[in-house]
């Protein structure tokens, strides 16, 4: 513990739109204080000159990335980072006893030829990474409450997983025909130096598929998660696309059901038993189906459930904050199971609205 009684805690990378939804959660955290914001591009600048809001909130400088400095500083790092750069600096981190949540795809996937598959990054720490546990505690809140080094979901598995997993883990759909359909906001992108179709005169008023065909680097993830959930290897057809809001990710789910007698209120029940001790899940009433706009802003999931019987289908809505419950909310609600607190300690739970 620092000398006011909260554990110190590091965010590298702070200055992207993940790092930055880190460090207004962790302003507002009760239990925690930031003593470290690291990057490389933005080395030597005050955080409040990278965003003038919070200038009177955080008066920390951007440090180099010494992993052994960072170490020794803090109890707790974030590591909003690319893909690729996590794992090199985590071995250290854990060796001074610090509790690593990694935001990028690092240490998400338990098989590393999977992860250097579609990353395209050869690893030689598959020790250190099979110790670490996928950060969805909705499904592994008691492993990530024992856990050093956590891999925090991506943004559309955590919509998508959410939806689809107790479906999944009663057995009550034909796995191999389940379908993902899911839209996100641009904020998904980051904010390195902009790619052409997230420019405003090119995402405005337009709206398309990208990575079809199982090409997204999210199909590998939602597919490891939902073979575990369906204790047999399962392919789901993903297609993700752009919308032209900031934040936000709708994940609606279509699968076919073993059972066709089962009526919507049957799997209303089933979901709320399955979410019954998860805060940050709320399963809506018959005939009300979520927006994104309900979650914005929070760490919150809405879920909507509908059958169709001319099908013998299911359809599942899934609607999340991007950056918050997929991305940095997450994150710190593994960081509370992880220190033993509440795991909706300094989140929000009201969305801005309209």
């Amino acid at each position: 513990m620092g000398d006011s009684g909260r554990i110190p805690v590091g965010i590298v990378g702070a200055s992207g739109y993940g790092g930055i939804q880190l460090v207004r959660l962790l302003l507002e955290h009760p239990n925690v204080e930031i003593v470290y914001v690291g990057g490389r591009s933005t080395v030597g600048k005050e955080f409040g000159e990278i965003y003038p809001h919070l200038a009177h909130r955080i008066k920390l400088t951007v440090e180099d990335v010494d992993t052994a400095v960072i170490g020794d500083r803090c109890e707790a790092v974030f590591l909003s980072l690319p893909n690729g750069l996590a794992y090199k600096m985590t071995p250290t981190l854990l060796e001074k006893g610090c509790k690593v949540l990694d935001l990028s795809a690092d240490y998400r996937f338990a098989n590393l030829s999977t992860y250097s598959q579609w990353y395209g990054v050869d690893r030689d720490d598959a020790a250190i990474a099979s110790t670490a546990v996928y950060g969805l505690p909705e499904l592994y809140r008691s492993r990530i409450a024992e856990a050093q080094l956590v891999g925090c979901p991506g943004c559309y598995p955590t919509a998508s997983l959410l939806g689809i997993a107790p479906l999944l883990k009663q057995g009550l759909i034909v796995p191999e025909t389940a379908i993902i359909d899911a839209k996100s906001g641009t904020s998904g992108g980051g904010r390195q130096p902009p790619k052409t179709n997230m420019l405003l005169a090119e995402a405005d008023n337009s709206f398309s598929a990208y990575n079809v065909g199982g090409r997204h680097r999210h199909t590998p993830e939602i597919e490891q998660i939902c073979s575990d959930l369906a204790g047999h290897e399962v392919l789901v057809q993903f297609t993700p696309h752009l919308i032209p809001m900031v934040r936000g990710i709708l994940s609606t789910i279509y699968a076919t059901m073993r059972d066709p007698g089962l009526v919507r209120d049957d799997l209303l029940t089933i979901y709320r038993a399955f979410y019954r001790a998860c805060p940050w899940v709320r399963i809506l009433p018959s005939s009300t189906y979520p927006q994104t706009k309900w979650a914005s802003g929070t760490n919150l999931c809405y879920i909507g459930i509908e059958v169709d019987p001319r099908t013998s289908r299911v359809i599942v809505m899934s609607a999340i904050d991007n950056l918050l419950k997929g991305q940095a909310g997450q994150a710190v609600q593994c960081l509370n199971l992880m220190m033993g607190w509440d795991e909706t300690l300094g989140l929000p739970e009201l969305s801005f609205y309209p």
